[in-house]
């Protein structure tokens, strides 16, 4: 297994400038963040692009991918979150359009995986957001086999503030959801970017999560949660986890990452944890947010064999 982070947590930085850092504190891999060059989130840790995907030609992705091996990494995966289901068929539209050109990127570059997101109309029920992904997301996964990529579904349920209330905007967060996903498409090449900070708050049990879907698990993001006690006694578990769930990097949280590790061995899982960095006590300047990291790496080194 190997140890990388995901890029999107230095929005100011250049890829070079990235690598350089990744390369000289032990990190074996980087998942780079790909939104569109000229577009901007307001999301936090969105919006960052390290790559220009679509300008991306083979003579560029040759040095890219030649530049990070001589510095001891490779790429795990092409990081690209939107709302694929958004209700503003606009939206819809051009995340998938992003979405294909991701995906011939990850070829051109010899990436295996891309991590997104499902996608979801928050005002409309899991049945109706369901009918709409049977309708567009079969092409999708389609595309990337044909050109050789899988499709990794983070399992955040994106609800985290009042805007994203009640629905979230991401069917993919629980087994059932996922049972039902791999359902309706069942290809070999469509399966999940497992980050088990999203299963704390639902008090889903992480260790079997990975059991039941190891051979589903294409990549791992590596994020910690915290519970606040006072704001689960304060809204209760009906508010979804508004106010109290809490995003802290590896070994700040609740998870018990020898457990996590264990059952990911025990699953044959063998590729990258990929630290994610969403802590805001970690925040502020690149500095700050690189001790951060240092947190996570010295957390979960250990267990990289």
């Amino acid at each position: 297994m190997k140890l990388g982070i995901l890029s999107a947590a230095f929005p100011t930085l250049t890829l070079d400038e990235v690598s350089d850092w990744a390369s000289r504190e032990d990190y074996q891999a980087v998942e780079l963040a790909v939104w569109p060059a000229d577009h901007r989130v307001e999301r936090r840790y969105a919006g960052t692009s390290h790559i220009d995907v679509v300008g991306l030609d083979r003579a560029t992705a040759d040095r890219i991918v030649g530049d990070l091996a001589a510095k001891g990494l490779t790429i795990s995966a092409l990081a690209y979150y939107p709302n694929p289901l958004d209700p503003d068929p606009d939206v819809s539209r051009a995340s998938f359009e992003h979405l294909r050109h991701v995906v011939r990127a990850a070829e051109l570059l010899g990436v295996p995986v891309v991590g997104t997101f499902a996608g979801r109309d928050k005002n409309r029920s899991l049945d109706e957001n369901f009918d709409t992904f049977a309708a567009v997301w079969p092409d999708m996964v389609h595309f990337a086999g044909d050109h050789g990529v899988k499709i990794a579904i983070e399992n955040c349920p994106m609800i985290f503030s009042a805007d994203e209330w009640p629905g979230g905007t991401n069917i993919a967060y629980s087994p059932a959801n996922w049972r039902r996903m791999f359902e309706i498409i069942p290809d070999d090449n469509f399966g999940l970017n497992f980050d088990p900070s999203h299963l704390v708050w639902q008090f889903i049990d992480i260790p079997r999560a990975v059991r039941e879907f190891g051979e589903r698990i294409f990549h791992v993001h590596a994020k910690d949660l915290e519970v606040r006690t006072e704001g689960l006694f304060e809204q209760g578990v009906m508010s979804a986890g508004v106010g109290w769930q809490v995003p802290r990097l590896c070994g700040l949280g609740q998870i018990d990452w020898g457990a996590f590790f264990g059952a990911l061995y025990s699953v044959g899982y063998d590729y990258v944890a990929s630290i994610e960095h969403e802590d805001r006590a970690f925040e502020g300047s690149v500095e700050t947010v690189q001790r951060g990291f240092a947190i996570a790496h010295d957390t979960l080194r250990p267990f990289i064999h």
